[in-house]
């Protein structure tokens, strides 16, 4: 099928966002969870960050992790994540 692989690549941006949306989860961690590269990962950040997710890296004494501040308004991502 023509599209699988776009489809897979969405689905996995919607799993990233989920993942960070209810656990602190750095890239290390979100690597392993969805048997990845951190490169990926860092990859699937900056293009959500394009699709207008606020997302922060915060520092806390355990360590680096990844916070969504915001969404992009409802419809604004083209339906994608």
């Amino acid at each position: 099928m023509p599209y699988e692989r776009a489809r897979q690549i969405e689905q996995r941006f919607q799993r990233v966002v989920k993942l960070i949306q209810q656990d602190s989860m750095n890239a290390k961690k979100l690597a392993e969870s969805l048997g990845i590269s951190e490169a990926t990962i860092h990859r699937i950040v900056t293009e959500l960050r394009r699709r207008g997710y606020v997302i922060r890296s915060v520092h806390e004494i355990e360590g680096w992790r990844y916070e969504i501040a915001s969404s992009p308004p409802s419809g604004d991502d083209g339906g994608k994540v």
